[in-house]
């Protein structure tokens, strides 16, 4: 049976072609900047490939529809026609607590999923314009939301209240929620691979670092705490957003500078992080790791709070679950730097942490990195969030 997963971008799609339940990719690929002059095709399918091909590509059902011609055509094969196409599985940011479970797109759900478009407002409304357009594109299968905030359906009220006044919680549902749900629920599959106990008999901090990073306490295989909150812009300094700030920073610098709201969420979420941090040099971490290297003191300021943070919520979390067990590191930063995650966890011992320095450094995309007489297990993940939709998606097919 064919899957297709969908990751809506509001110029982007991304897409991967499953046969389920081998979990195998068939094709995979995506479009950019859709509705733009320069919008491009990257497609691969067994040995055919193309990459970053230039096509007219004005909106996002123009874009679905050449990808599913290419993928019916006779150089590539992969399909017949779209009718091979048995269900579709959609990434879905924050639909807030008005789900607790990944669930089939019926009315209900779409009109769940349009009252929450200000939850993420850089995020659900392509994700919901990639839903719309593929249900007009393939009318007569299931469409899966996969919601990203559902693995941190299970946080106590403690954690995910703030110190507000209750009734704004009741009134606009304003609370921790947390992201990249999917990307930890990989973190977690991936481990099973590579230990002799299963991830819900662990206690866990599963740190993610990309763009946009964040880092989850994660105790018998359900997350108990996460950095982000109501938006992704609280916890871990990141590319462009700042983290965790003192709240009362916000009105006094609109009364400084004269910022209206619009502004102030501008400089919080697009301006600040390593590109703040770095007066405005870079938001590229590779970038910023270079001028690390080459002692530019504007990149050591943003490097060593960027550590410094994290370093400070691994103590947290292994404060809150009485100890931690294991440390997973996924993303794309995460994944890449070797020398960011010997920093994060040097000076450790405390919790028994003792990293293998040539593991770390050598480790060939995905393991173990602790060393033998690690009392913590370290572990690298891979991730792969694509596979984590598909095998959702069929799951509810299947029940």
């Amino acid at each position: 049976m064919y899957l297709l997963t969908i990751n809506c971008g509001s110029t982007s799609i991304k897409f991967k072609l499953y046969e389920m339940p081998k979990e195998s990719v068939i094709a995979e690929g995506k479009i950019e900047n859709i509705g733009l002059p320069s919008s491009i095709l990257t497609l691969k399918s067994g040995d055919y490939s193309e990459k970053e091909t230039p096509y007219p590509i004005p909106d996002h059902r123009a874009g679905l529809e050449i990808v599913l011609k290419k993928l019916s055509s006779d150089e590539v094969g992969a399909i017949k026609d779209k009718n091979d196409i048995k269900a579709v599985g959609h990434r879905v940011v924050n639909v807030g607590d008005r789900t607790n479970a990944h669930s089939i797109i019926d009315d209900e759900m779409l009109s769940i999923i349009r009252q929450s478009l200000e939850l993420a407002p850089l995020h659900n409304p392509p994700n919901l314009l990639g839903i719309e357009v593929c249900k007009e594109i393939f009318t007569e299968i299931p469409h899966i939301a996969i919601f990203d905030n559902i693995f941190h359906k299970d946080l106590p009220e403690y954690a995910y209240l703030y110190g507000l006044p209750y009734d704004y919680y009741e009134k606009y549902r304003i609370r921790k929620y947390g992201f990249h749900g999917i990307a930890y629920s990989s973190m977690m599959a991936r481990l099973a691979e590579f230990i002799d106990r299963k991830p819900e008999e662990l206690k866990i901090v599963a740190i993610m670092l990309g763009g946009g990073a964040s880092i989850s306490a994660v105790r018998n295989g359900k997350s108990i705490d996460t950095s982000m909150g109501f938006t992704p812009t609280e916890g871990l300094i990141m590319s462009t957003r700042c983290g965790d700030i003192d709240p009362a920073i916000i009105p006094f610098l609109m009364k400084k500078e004269n910022m209206t709201p619009g502004q102030a969420d501008d400089l919080i979420n697009k301006k600040s992080g390593f590109l703040g941090l770095s007066r405005s040099k870079y938001s590229d971490f590779r970038k910023l790791s270079k001028g690390y290297r080459e002692k530019d003191p504007d990149c050591i300021r943003a490097m060593n709070c960027f550590v410094y943070r994290i370093k400070k919520y691994i103590g947290m979390y292994a404060a809150v679950m009485n100890g931690v067990d294991a440390i997973i590191f996924g993303g794309g930063i995460g994944e890449n730097s070797p020398n960011l995650r010997a920093e994060i966890l040097r000076e450790m011992d405390y919790l028994g942490i003792k990293i293998d320095e040539t593991k770390n450094s050598s480790i060939p995309g995905e393991g173990l990195i602790n060393s033998d007489n690690s009392k913590v297990k370290v572990f690298v993940a891979r991730l792969d969030e694509e596979l984590m939709i598909a095998r959702e998606t069929y799951r509810l097919m299947s029940s």
